[in-house]
Formats: C-alpha cells, structure tokens, sequence
C-alpha cells in the first residue's frame, strides 16, 4: 500500500552506509515516498519543489535517527529451556560435558519435537517481540531443534509466521546439521547426507529456506561434512554460513570461504590464515558475545586482526536456549564493545550495514539512503555512540516502516 510523502526533519541521521558514517550524524533531514527515501541530506538543501510535495511533516525534535536494526544469527524458534543447565555450570560443568550426557542441544530437541506448532509459535513470540521492541526490522531465525525433516520445517514454518505477524523481514536458515539426532547416532556421514540430498531439496522447494548452516567443531560436525553440505546447497543455488571456531578450529574456515560463504560466526578460535581467507572471500565475521559472556570463555575473537584485515563484523544476539538465553540486540552490541573490543560505531554498523550484508539482504537494507527502504529507529538519544552505551534502558522512541511511523 502506497504510503504518503512525508518530511521528516529536525532529526539526527546516522546513515551507516559505512563503518564512519555510523559514528556521527551526517544529515538532518530526509523525505519518504511509497516506502522508500526519496531524499536525504540537511534540510537548508532540500529543493523547494520535493518540499511542496510533501504530504506530511514530522519534526522528530533532535532525536537520533538510525536503519532499523538487523539481528543476523538468531535460533529463536524453540520450545522449554535449558535454566538447569546454566546453574550446572555455574557449578562448574561444562558446556561440551553437558552436551555428552544428552543434554545440550538434544534437550531442546527433545521440547521441540513434542510442541505442536500453535505452542513453539507462542513460546517463540515474546522473544520476536522483544526484539522488535528494540527496533529490530529485520532477523534470521534458524531451524536446527527438529534434526528431522517435518520438525525442521515446522520451525521453519513458524519463522516465517512470525515474520507475517509482526511484520519483521524474516530470513530462515536450515541448520538441520546442528547435532546429529538420536535416530543417526553414531552415523553422522549417513545423517549429513540424507539432509543434503533428501531434506535440503524438499525444504527449498516448499519455500522455506533462505540459506544454510552448519555447526562445525569440535564435537560437532567435520570440515569434510561441511562440504558435503555446501555442495547440495550450491546445486540449489541457496546461501551457505557457518558457525565456526566457537570452541576449536577443525578447518571449517577453509571449507566455508571456497564456497563464498555469506558469514562465519562466532569465530573465538580463529587463526591468520583463516583471517585472510575471510578477508579474500569477502565473508562477514559475525561475533556473538552474549554466547561468550554465558559460557564463561576467555579466548575473545580476534577483533583487532579483523579490522587490520578489513573483514567485516556484524553483531547478534545469538538467541537460544542454551548459551545465549538473550533476546537483546541492544545488550548484544554493548557486550560487543566491552567483551571483545568494538568501537561504538562498529557495534551500529555491525547491527545495520554488516548484518544486512551477511544475510544477503535487498541493497539499501541496513542504510538509510536515496533510493533505499524506509525502515528507521527513532531513539531518546542524541548521538549513535548511546546505543552501545545502555543497558538494560530501550531508548527507542519510534520505529518507521515502510515510510509509516509505528
């Protein structure tokens, strides 16, 4: 529906067109059509016929203005959760000891497997809306608590309704290889393949995936069946990303570069020549320091070798169950800052211009530029360093969609 043209000015715009450009406010003023810019710059410049037609004026009083927000690693479609396990390792069990008793992922699989679909949509809508409450306009939600393939494509399925019900650009993501399930134990080459070649084709051709993931490392799954995997998801002309390093680099870099993945993330363990190679392939390092302030690691990603290599970052929440029970972006960016080192304006241009590009998105997505969506925050603060200053304060004052103010 076409939406009127409208002025909006008296604002403070951090553009994030650049890692730059999301550290300061670079125009004042800009002019919505139909859901798209129109114009942008500082107001004194705006030609005096675009004003005339101008259908609406909206003066935002000094606010700032940035993109929406973008959460670009997210497993927010679960059922139950995992507080016990958190309190065992507070006692001093670890992660990977947890996971070898059954718990871990396959205890989420276990919830997840028994909610209908009117339940796991119930469970999983506070966390959306949580987030969107925060500004977030766009988000990638992954499969991966299924591990069969009417569950995978039921969450699936629910992400996508989720994104129908609140109106966020929903990107889903098959990470069917997140653990191998009970039915393949001890057969996980025979497991990578049937999703490879059963699984992956029926899901895309109902339409429900936008890319691919796996979970290689330690305990989890190999370089080699990461290929595997790629190699399906090539000949179906859909995305790849990884989670890699979180916990030992097993060679999935290598594996995810030579098939142009869109991101790695987590990336603790992550050596110079795999710095390089992200850096070649143009691949996003999504860095996720909620997981990393959970389980308590203390190997950060190398954050100053990416910037000196020129890889860039994105930021998420890593929502979860498990490890990152967070359905934050805000707190997301401002552990990005303090854990592992990020400037204020690569926390915003990680959460803007950096995560629309590791999830592929329409061009424009993650700026605010002529010619680009009109989907804006509009925030109780005065300069873009405040976003990852706050916690546990949203500053939001509105949210515009599509050139409409929420």
């Amino acid at each position: 529906m076409a939406s009127a043209t409208t002025l909006w000015r008296n604002a403070r715009i951090a553009t994030c067109t650049s890692v730059a450009a999301a550290a300061t406010a670079g125009a004042d003023a800009l002019v919505t059509r139909d859901g798209r810019i129109e114009w942008l710059g500082y107001e004194r410049s705006l030609p005096a016929s675009l004003r005339a037609r101008c259908e609406h004026d909206s003066d935002l009083g000094g606010r700032l203005v940035t993109p929406g927000l973008i959460d670009c690693h997210t497993h927010l479609v679960f059922a139950g959760d995992r507080a016990a396990e958190f309190a065992e390792r507070q006692r001093g069990v670890s992660y990977e000891e947890i996971a070898r008793r059954g718990g871990g992922i396959l205890a989420t699989v276990r919830a997840t497997r028994a909610a209908n679909t009117d339940a796991l949509l119930a469970a999983s809508a506070p966390r959306l809306e949580a987030l969107a409450r925060e500004g977030v306009t766009a988000i990638e939600i992954k499969s991966g608590y299924g591990l069969t393939l009417e569950d995978e494509a039921r969450m699936l399925e629910v992400a996508r309704a989720l994104g129908r019900r609140y109106d966020i650009d929903v990107r889903t993501t098959c990470l069917a290889a997140h653990a191998v399930p009970p039915e393949f134990a001890g057969h996980a080459d025979d497991y990578v393949r049937v999703v490879a070649e059963e699984w992956l084709p029926a899901l895309v051709a109902r339409g429900l995936v936008d890319g691919v993931d796996i979970y290689c490392d330690r305990g989890a799954f190999t370089a080699a069946q990461a290929r595997v995997l790629f190699a399906a998801a090539r000949g179906l002309g859909i995305a790849v990303r990884m989670h890699a390093g979180q916990f030992a680099d097993v060679g999935g870099i290598e594996v995810a570069t030579e098939f142009a993945a869109l991101s790695c993330d987590h990336l603790e363990e992550l050596s110079a020549a795999d710095i390089a190679r992200l850096a070649s392939a143009g691949s996003v390092a999504v860095l996720l320091p909620v997981a990393y302030y959970t389980l308590g690691q203390t190997r950060a990603p190398p954050v100053a070798a990416l910037r000196a290599a020129g890889v860039p970052m994105a930021v998420a929440t890593d929502c979860n169950p498990g490890t990152s029970p967070c359905a934050s972006l805000l707190l997301a960016m401002n552990m990005g800052c303090r854990l592992f080192g990020l400037t204020p304006e690569e926390a915003l241009a990680g959460v803007t211009l950096q995560a629309a590009r590791a999830l592929a998105l329409a061009p424009g997505t993650g700026t605010l530029a002529a010619g680009g969506p009109a989907d804006f925050v509009v925030w109780n603060l005065d300069e873009p360093h405040e976003l990852g200053y706050w916690t546990g304060l949203n500053r939001r004052h509105a949210i515009v969609r599509r050139g409409v103010m929420r």
